[in-house]
């Protein structure tokens, strides 16, 4: 689990702003190998709570729960750093009555790792009889904001279980709309981790096609397509991580940072 906490200068490319471009390029269909969808997660950071050696936080699981045997354990995943830090807060403000796990509380602090890595750790030791486990926490208003856009479209929905997923489409029954990269004009598809970025890339696609819309997937389906569909379009995708997450991506080292893909037309993500 130290590799968990190792930080590499993987997360620069999203850091410019976003322009938007509709075009349409055909290429090859090729399938993505572990690797390229590795790499597209580790364009997003998620935080883990660790102690003063760099470990996760974990809690124990009941023997049996989720498949594990003999209990197991299960580590939570924000998808926003100051929820994390906030819970940090809250446990520190809660006072024990055992010193040393009062000691204990006192190093925590949070770590932000590539989303691809927690992939990774869970692709390594799924066939593992205690593999790894992964409670990811979503941010409420990101999860509100599905839900509001899911009975919009009407669905009969009360919960979202999974990271909400924004995409931008030209219609209902169309392709995603494609935003190009200022920095180097790559063409992509993006898949925005906020509602409030979708919204902006859909005002502006609005006066042109006005049926387009806002399609919520969630994060298991975005990698479920990825690792089972051939369509071309899939090597196009970018995850955009929230603004607090851009904010922090800033003040990153951009050395080494992955470069982007070419462009294709895209089709529709399931969920």
């Amino acid at each position: 689990m130290k590799s968990l906490v190792r930080w590499g200068a993987t997360l620069g490319l999203v850091g410019s702003t976003l322009l938007l471009t509709v075009f349409g390029v055909n290429f090859p269909v090729l399938a993505l190998s572990e690797q390229q969808i590795k790499d597209k997660l580790d364009a997003v950071p998620v935080y883990l709570i660790t102690n003063d050696k760099g470990l996760p936080l974990s809690r124990a699981l009941p023997d049996g729960q989720n498949g594990q045997k003999g209990g197991g354990s299960v580590t939570g995943v924000y998808m926003s750093r100051q929820e994390a830090q906030a819970f940090i807060t809250e446990l520190r403000n809660t006072k024990g009555k055992d010193p040393k796990l009062d000691e204990v509380v006192k190093s925590l602090q949070v770590t932000a790792v590539p989303l691809g890595i927690i992939y990774q750790q869970l692709q390594e030791t799924k066939n593992q009889p205690n593999r790894l486990v992964f409670a990811f926490k979503p941010v409420e208003q990101e999860i509100q904001g599905a839900l509001a856009l899911l009975r919009q479209s009407g669905q009969k929905v009360d919960q979202f279980k999974s990271v909400p997923v924004f995409a931008v489409r030209f219609a209902p029954e169309q392709g995603y709309v494609p935003i190009q990269m200022t920095s180097d004009k790559q063409q992509l598809i993006p898949l925005f981790l906020s509602k409030q970025d979708a919204q902006g890339l859909l005002n502006q696609v609005k006066p042109k096609y006005p049926k387009a819309d806002i399609q919520v997937i969630d994060v298991d389906g975005v990698i479920k397509t990825l690792q089972s569909k051939n369509d071309s379009w899939l090597t196009q995708v970018l995850l955009v991580p929230s603004p607090e997450s851009r904010e922090y991506i800033k003040t990153l080292p951009r050395d080494n940072a992955p470069k982007a893909p070419g462009a294709s037309q895209p089709k529709k993500l399931q969920r």
